[in-house]
């Protein structure tokens, strides 16, 4: 353990305003880590610019020129948060036995990565970070959030509540989740499908300390849209329930309609019969559009077309 090295991947775009600062502190972090004889000096920090358009990188140029414990990545674009951590996981598993990923807001706490790595030595291979609160989000997020850790539950998704992408993984743990080649990852949903020792470590989620999220409402509701279509063919399923229920419908109300007749009675309800004919074509409308999404991810996993493109690597 005293050999052990451990790099921490920090994703970054457009974070100019929090970056320096986010650095130092994260630097502080491993040199009291270090100071408990845990790393010794073998740790570093490598920052993965995701396409940034204001003044990330030359951020990071500085911060490199001034330390060597300073890495950097950088996309030739903006390719997304999840590419950026498993770029930043290829590059730092070639020289780390240990990693940790956090957002460069640092709104989840820095100062628990010491207590990951206490539970790494301990002999968990992926220690999730997880809020023991959520009162930096707003009612709308907070509620959301439950209720989507509720479905993807009943969808059959194993997922650990209320934990992000702040996470300590072991170099066998990253070098096995690499393994897995899809295009279309919700890492979150797939660390726990690893099979590895695990153990949890909470924290207060922090307020933003400049700058604003890079997360709004739309790109939130497409994240969580991709986390179910990638890790569940449930929504599928649905509608071959929904399918069947339709045509089961439908054929008692072919039965209610023959027994009406029967009885010399008439059959009235116009108005039911198209507010039927508009469930049922919205039915299929939303079918095609879920069986859509779904053809759309397998197309773009057979091509095979790279997660992201390297410009530079500050080494």
């Amino acid at each position: 353990m005293a050999t052990s090295k451990l790099t921490i991947v920090v994703p970054a775009y457009n974070e100019e305003e929090v970056l320096t600062s986010s650095v130092q502190k994260l630097l502080a972090v491993e040199d009291q880590i270090a100071a408990q004889t845990v790393l010794g000096q073998r740790a570093d920090i490598l920052i993965v610019d995701d396409g940034s358009m204001d003044h990330t990188w030359d951020i990071i140029e500085k911060l490199h020129a001034m330390t060597s414990r300073v890495r950097g990545l950088r996309f030739s674009r903006n390719f997304g948060h999840q590419s950026a951590l498993i770029a930043g996981m290829s590059e730092a598993v070639k020289t780390a036995d240990m990693i940790v990923t956090i957002d460069a807001d640092l709104q989840d706490d820095p100062d628990k990565i010491g207590d990951m790595v206490n539970a790494y030595a301990d002999g968990a291979d992926i220690v999730y970070g997880v809020r023991n609160n959520r009162e930096t989000d707003s009612w709308f997020k907070r509620t959301t959030a439950q209720g989507y850790y509720k479905t993807l539950k009943l969808l059959g998704v194993e997922l650990v509540p209320n934990h992000a992408d702040f996470r300590l993984m072991s170099k066998r743990a990253v070098e096995t989740f690499l393994q897995y080649p899809e295009r279309n990852i919700f890492i979150r949903g797939l660390i726990p499908k690893l099979g590895f020792k695990t153990a949890e470590v909470f924290y207060k989620r922090t307020p933003r300390m400049a700058g604003e999220s890079k997360y709004p409402l739309k790109k939130m509701l497409a994240f969580a849209w991709d986390g179910i279509t990638s890790l569940t063919i449930a929504p599928v399923r649905l509608i071959l329930i929904l399918g069947t229920l339709s045509c089961l419908l439908a054929v008692g109300m072919v039965v209610y309609a023959i027994v009406m007749k029967m009885l010399g009675l008439t059959v009235h309800g116009w108005s039911l019969l198209m507010v039927s004919l508009w469930f049922v074509g919205g039915i299929q409308m939303i079918s095609l559009g879920v069986i859509g999404e779904y053809i759309g991810k397998l197309t773009t996993e057979v091509k095979h077309r790279p997660r992201y493109t390297v410009q530079t690597i500050l080494d």
